[in-house]
């Protein structure tokens, strides 16, 4: 059998259009190469083929979840506090990203999915050639190859969500520019890569999707939830199909992810919720949450990120205001006679479910201070102890039993199974009453009802951006619509509370790209944007050093107030 050996760095490079230092390429050994021979070295390989950074932060920030401090509130108040860092202010205002290339940016976005794709691609073309030699490749082999096809698919996936535009059916997809898929591991230092379409991504990440689900055998793994195991693989199936608007078989694989149509799902919510108690620390909370004990967790992503020290850094951008009411603080069908106390100095009170109560903190002082949810933890690795260097890790519930009920209470509404999705809602929701803080307060819940979420969700009422114009059909048209206002309610309702569920993680930003959301945002003293339906700055720039190389570019206007999507006014500073 023939050896076949892997440049890792040379790889990625490639992918990426990067260049590095001349020095430190002449001066690595020319046979400092993993030779790729044995099953178990292709295994080891996909065990580091997974993204190293976080989309969360920049996603984030991008979000209606994040507002500005030293923006004007209610009252005519405002601040003038620090960004985190410079790269923050531009991110907030959908602009290149380029005083930040670090993880926590579209530059670590595109160059972390590179380099695991990379990695798959070096396996999958090991596989390919030892099939090519003759050899039949064994069940271990075969899961292997499984699993690389998933993670050069979710990889390419999580790409295109960030810097393309978002699934709008064959016709409209033909026209948008996609993100290049690469599918063998680079031999030259430059090669000429070309984005092709929107379609052309889409059908790449299905082949891969579809191929790769086939061949997880959950054997192969010591800690499956670390890797692409069969549950997560199905959830991120449903996910793909629920953005791609096939309902049927989003539907299918929710029910293959719980493992079955008929399995209870509060086995699979959070027990978090009934452990507030014994957390003193945020890190206590988020450890928790992201532990491999926890079923909840379909498939866990470590991560090099400083997203937490992003979020109560200079505490400029934060999740405050309507931001906040509308998540933590926000009111729902069901808890929407939970006030509580108002803290601020203003009076008055506000609306929180009891389960947040006592699993969020505030950094800063009360008046102008972050709130941020428990879900989030960074632990430290030291690499001096002495010195107080080294690396800050970040672990993703990437696929949850939460995000999966949530997915299939959307496609069973399109589905018209309108029963069937209140009752997954009811599931997610009373998952959160079995928490210390809700004892003795039963009498205050109300049960989640169509005719009370009809009644909720209604545009500008309760207002914070709560409900907002869902335009989803413009954004990708379907045979499976909304047509009467017990399913459009039923709808914001299921985007409220992904929007709760999967606050810090960057899913919202998905979330409005596809639901075809807009809103406004105020930047500074006197700034005020807004993001539009078709706004081209929904799909985010690719990094200025992979322009550079001569990757094709988004397209922008020229002056942003001509833009057919969104009118950008003053920007404060």
């Amino acid at each position: 059998m023939k050896t076949y050996k892997f440049i890792y760095a040379l790889s990625v490079a490639a992918v990426l259009g990067l260049s590095s230092c001349g020095s430190d390429f002449l001066d690595t050994p020319t046979d400092s190469r993993v030779e790729l021979d044995t099953t178990e070295k292709l295994r080891m390989l996909l065990v580091t083929s997974y993204p190293q950074q976080n989309y969360g932060w920049p996603c984030e920030i991008m979000s209606d979840n994040i507002e500005d401090n030293n923006a004007p509130d209610e009252d005519g108040l405002r601040y003038n506090l620090s960004p985190s860092d410079r790269g923050d202010d531009e991110m907030f205002r959908w602009e290149v990203c380029v005083s930040n290339t670090s993880g926590d940016s579209p530059s670590g976005i595109w160059e972390s999915h590179y380099n695991a794709i990379a990695g798959a691609n070096a396996v999958l073309q090991v596989l390919d050639n030892w099939e090519k030699e003759g050899k039949t490749l064994d069940s271990t082999q075969l899961a292997i190859r499984g699993e690389a096809l998933m993670i050069r698919s979710y990889c390419h996936f999580i790409l295109a969500q960030v810097f393309c535009h978002p699934y709008r059916g064959d016709a409209v997809n033909e026209t948008l520019l996609g993100v290049p898929y690469i599918k063998k591991p680079e031999t030259t230092v430059k090669p000429d890569y070309q984005r092709g379409t929107l379609k052309e991504t889409y059908d790449n990440i299905r082949q891969d999707l579809e191929a790769g689900l086939l061949l997880i055998n959950n054997s192969l793994y010591t800690v499956p939830k670390y890797h692409f195991n069969k549950t997560a693989a199905e959830a991120y199936a449903a996910r793909f199909y629920l953005f791609t608007r096939e309902y049927d078989k989003c539907l299918l694989h929710c029910n293959n992810a719980f493992g079955g149509a008929d399995v209870d799902t509060k086995q699979y919510m959070s027990k978090y919720f009934a452990n507030l108690d014994k957390f003193y620390t945020l890190s206590d909370h988020g450890l928790f949450q992201q532990g491999t004990e926890q079923p909840r967790n379909f498939m866990l992503i470590p991560t090099y990120s400083t997203m937490v020290r992003h979020m109560s850094g200079g505490v400029r951008y934060g999740v405050i205001r309507d931001a906040l009411n509308s998540t933590i603080h926000g009111s729902s069908p069901a808890w929407s006679r939970f006030q509580w106390r108002n803290t601020s100095g203003k009076g008055g009170s506000f609306c929180m479910h009891p389960c947040f109560n006592g699993c969020s903190y505030i950094n800063g002082k009360p008046e102008y201070g972050y709130m941020m949810g428990g879900n989030v933890a960074e632990q430290f690795e030291f690499t001096d102890k002495l010195a107080g260097i080294g690396y800050a890790h970040y672990t993703r519930s990437e696929f949850t039993g939460e995000e999966v009920l949530l997915t299939r209470a959307e496609a069973k509404l399109f589905l018209k199974d309108i029963d069937g999705a209140l009752a997954d809602l009811i599931v997610w929701e009373n998952a959160r009453r079995d928490c210390p803080s809700a004892v003795g307060s039963e009498d205050m819940f109300r049960d989640l009802t169509i005719e009370d979420i009809r009644e909720f969700y209604v545009e500008d009422n309760p207002g914070y951006g709560i409900a907002k114009t869902i335009n989803i059909d413009q954004i990708c048209p379907s045979n499976w619509t909304i047509s009467t206002p017990d399913e459009m309610g039923m709808l914001q309702c299921i985007q409220h509370f992904r929007r709760i569920e999967m606050l810090h993680t960057g899913m919202r930003w998905f979330d409005i790209k596809r639901l075809g959301l807009e809103f406004d945002r105020k930047i500074g003293k006197d700034g005020r944007d807004h993001l539009g339906i078709f706004d081209d700055r929904k799909a985010v720039q690719i990094p200025a050093e992979i322009q550079a190389a001569g990757m094709q570019m988004n397209p922008r206007g020229e002056d942003p107030k001509k833009l057919s999507s969104g009118s950008l006014i003053f920007v404060g500073k």
